[in-house]
């Protein structure tokens, strides 16, 4: 025994140098205060951020790095403080006082989970390690009560957190002893001994449980998307080396101000002789991508990259113009430039120190050429201080229903009337200030459209604004604010495209078109583009195409000088995901596009798409009753939902966790690693009532903006007790969704249990899944396999509904499909 106490520490301090060797050398390279940095953010920073970090050439780029890291985690971003990395910087501190080392267990859990409620030192030497035992009333990603224990072991210095798995051996100082109820008699004898063994009882009765919470204890609190490093590449502005260079000419203009800021016009002009052309198919093309960085004084102000396309046969012989546009604060600048030609790989650089003027908002001053004057004409127009903006305020809070009243902002002061529209029915027009309306938007959390139009003196449309009411977290758009319908262009048009992304994701790029050829393609905001048209006054449209870094992309089109008669009509593409079972509830594979019909409204559409989509990405939900009468359940039901997740989730896939009893939690938000939502199942606890109907709305609210196959997975061993919505309610939201419910009831038999299985039968039969009822919750992973065979088992029949009338009335849908008892199941109808 004593050898084995005097080898343990060398052994520890190997781990921990092999540990070390592992680590990028490039850290060691870095300046010792990066180092301290990455020290410091050890356990939060993700592997993607360190290695995007690790490339940075340039201190001002590393710094502007660890500015972002710190502000893409702050919770309240409007706010004058980081709350997040004060909270954390002051935790290190904490641990340092406390423990001295922050690689150690105590400083780890502290640094992740905060402090504890209670703590108890307990040395109790005839029986066990030197312990320590923390206390939590729950945390940010526990919502219950739960223990901590670290034992200190043959003598050394560091205190290691216990796993009950390892077994109570761990924490004894003479395993000779044994454990028995001797051994709980001793322990309880100590000072604090009888919390301490409770603590001990607690843990080692259920390990399983321990592994779910040290899962989410493990994680950081906040865990951004790694997509916004996909958006901060370092755009370096130095040339490769020996790399082949070209010139060109860059001119400079200030021609107004934007608030309290400067519009600082650019013009990189190429003579297209002395660059490359890239030929495809047939066809030839420039092309360039222009990077550059802003730096005032030693600092990255801000860096911009834009991508250019242009046909050869638009060019000729004529220089080939490049615009770019930033809005910078008044003051001394560095402007660093590098433009690529992607045919043949030469470049063009330019860094120059530049001034920024402060503007009054007079008469913009002239552009230094004609040519500069010509594209910028309509951005200087679009720009000037005092122009024309109306700007509708989101209210605070989600799922918006009843009397709610929405504000406006405005500039400039020829607005003499606003027009507010609601889901395409103008239902208000104002004629005086406030320029703001309320409206009954129903008593279900339901999407709204409102659109606000204002009009001058002489009838003109002059600015408008649009709002997505309840649009969800995961919804991603892109609107064009202008160019303005109505409105008539001549030579050159500014695209000003405004995107919203998911709450975990970010722009990877706006792509702006003329018609079908590609204008320009921005990689940061702001979103605005000078675009000259081809002939003064003419007909065209402008389309913005925004990308997300996962190549899922949203576009925007507003025609341009189009007369007042041009109609244009919305036609909605269904899309119907379609299980077919044969008599044995088996999915069925082998059928093609003429065996299925699809109608609605009793009218017979034309199928435009058929495919079988075995392995389409799926966004899976899993919907968990924990009310009190769920606790004989509750392990099982873990188990259970921790293999559909195992087993289902791929890469491509994305899953969610949520619990309900008397009122609905997220327990973990779509997430694609198993660990992150195996953690998820930690934070469960059965008690209180059931609110079945408000639960499932608030489960099918988070979908809201998610495209694609979506299912809803809704365990419950009980009918609705407490909710605010009724059946009714919570069916008629289910219809407007078009998420896949497939609805299993646990054990409701004797419980009033006819209309609560009708229920869950209808919901999930009209939204295209189906329903179970089991009797004990080791039947859920049979169930569960099930449902996972059916959703990669899937017809996606797609149609261009013949009905074009704009009524936003349930539309009825059906599916049929030859073949004898041959069943298809999809949703029942939708809401354009």
């Amino acid at each position: 025994m004593r050898r084995l106490r005097f080898l343990v520490p060398i052994l520890l301090v190997l781990i921990a140098a092999l540990a070390a060797a592992k680590k990028d050398k490039r850290i060691g390279e870095l300046p010792a205060g990066y180092q301290v940095w990455l020290e410091t953010v050890e356990l939060l920073i993700s592997k993607e951020e360190l290695a995007a970090f690790l490339e940075l050439e340039k201190d001002y780029q590393r710094d502007a790095f660890i500015e972002k890291w710190w502000r893409i985690r702050d919770p309240y971003p409007d706010s004058t403080r980081n709350e997040f990395r004060d909270r954390y910087l002051n935790l290190i501190a904490d641990a340092q006082e406390l423990f001295g080392d922050l690689n150690e267990d105590r400083s780890q859990m502290l640094l992740m989970n905060g402090a504890p409620d209670g703590r108890i030192e307990f040395v109790c030497t005839a029986h066990t390690w030197p312990l320590e035992v923390w206390f939590y009333d729950g945390s940010e990603k526990i919502p219950h009560e739960f223990f901590l224990v670290f034992v200190k072991k043959y003598g050394g210095r560091r205190f290691y957190i216990f796993r009950p798995r390892d077994g109570i051996g761990e924490l004894l100082d003479n395993l000779s002893n044994g454990v028995d109820q001797n051994f709980w008699f001793d322990l309880e004898a100590c000072r604090d001994g009888d919390i301490v063994a409770r603590v001990l009882r607690a843990l080692l009765a259920n390990p399983f449980e321990w592994d779910l919470l040290e899962a989410r204890l493990s994680q950081p609190a906040v865990s951004p998307s790694p997509e916004w490093v996909a958006t901060f590449e370092s755009y370096s502005t130095d040339l490769p080396e020996g790399a082949a260079v070209f010139p060109a000419e860059l001119a400079l203009d200030f021609p107004e101000r934007y608030q309290s800021r400067t519009v600082m016009n650019g013009t990189v002009k190429v003579d297209p002789t002395k660059v490359g052309k890239t030929e495809l198919a047939g066809k030839a093309s420039y092309n360039f991508v222009l990077s550059g960085e802003i730096l005032r004084e030693t600092t990255l102000f801000e860096n911009f990259r834009y991508k250019f396309d242009f046909p050869a046969e638009s060019v000729g012989t004529n220089t080939i113009p490049m615009s770019f546009q930033r809005r910078l604060r008044p003051g001394s600048y560095r402007l660093v430039l590098k433009l690529e030609d992607m045919s043949n790989g030469s470049f063009f650089r330019s860094e120059r120190d530049i001034e920024v003027p402060v503007l009054d908002g007079s008469a913009p001053r002239p552009p230094p050429d004609a040519e500069s004057a010509e594209i910028f004409a309509a951005a200087t127009a679009a720009l000037t201080f005092d122009a024309t903006t109306l700007e509708l305020i989101p209210p605070r809070g989600d799922m918006q229903s009843g009397m709610v009243r929405f504000d406006t902002l405005t500039t400039g002061d020829d607005i003499v009337e606003v027009v507010f529209s609601l889901n395409d029915h103008t239902a208000l027009r104002k004629r005086r200030p406030p320029w703001s309306v309320e409206f009954d938007l129903g008593e279900v959390p339901s999407t709204h459209e409102l659109r606000a139009v204002a009009f001058n003196a002489e009838g003109e449309q002059v600015a408008t604004d649009e709002l997505l009411i309840n649009g969800g977290v995961h919804r991603f758009g892109v609107r064009l604010i202008e160019p303005l319908p109505g409105v008539t262009y001549t030579n050159e048009v500014t695209a000003t495209a405004d995107v919203s992304v998911p709450e975990d994701s970010v722009v990877e790029r706006v792509e702006f078109y003329l018609n079908e050829d590609l204008a320009a393609t921005l990689y940061q905001p702001p979103f605005t583009q000078a675009i000259r048209l081809p002939e003064a006054g003419s007909l065209g449209y402008v389309r913005a195409v925004a990308y997300r870094p996962d190549g899922n992309s949203t576009e925007d089109l507003v025609f341009i000088n189009a007369p007042d008669y041009l109609e244009e009509v919305e036609v909605e593409f269904v899309e119907l995901y379609t299980t077919v079972l044969d008599k044995q509830k088996r999915p069925v594979l082998v059928l093609k596009e003429e065996d299925f019909t699809a109608f609605e409204d009793g009218v017979q559409q034309q199928i435009v798409r058929f495919d079988l989509v075995k392995n389409l990405p799926i966004h899976a939900g899993i919907m968990l009753d924990v009310s009190a009468s769920m606790t004989p359940h509750i392990e099982a039901t873990k188990q259970a939902a921790l293999r559909f997740f195992q087993e289902t989730i791929t890469p491509k896939d994305r899953a969610a966790l949520f619990t309900f009893n008397d009122h609905p939690q997220l327990a973990m938000k779509f997430s694609n690693d198993v660990g992150d939502l195996a953690a998820g199942l930690a934070a469960i606890k059965a008690e209180r009532g059931t609110a079945l109907y408000d639960s499932l709305i608030f489960a099918l609210y988070y979908f809201n903006g998610v495209k694609g196959q979506r299912v809803l997975l809704l365990l419950s061993d009980g009918k609705d007790e407490s909710s605010r919505f009724e059946f009714e309610d919570a069916r008629e939201y289910a219809r407007r969704t078009g998420v896949s419910i497939y609805a299993i009831g646990l054990d409701i038999e004797g419980k009033g249990s006819g209309p609560a299985k009708k229920g869950l039968t209808q919901i999930a039969e009209e939204t295209g899944g189906r329903s179970f009822f089991i009797s004990d919750a080791t039947e859920l992973s049979a169930i569960y396999a099930t449902i996972q065979e059916e959703i990669r088992s899937r017809y996606l029949i797609g149609y261009q509904s013949s009905n074009t009338d704009g009524s936003r009335a349930f539309r009825e849908v059906e599916v049929l499909v030859e073949g004898p008892g041959l069943e298809p199941k999809a949703m029942r109808g939708y809401y354009p």
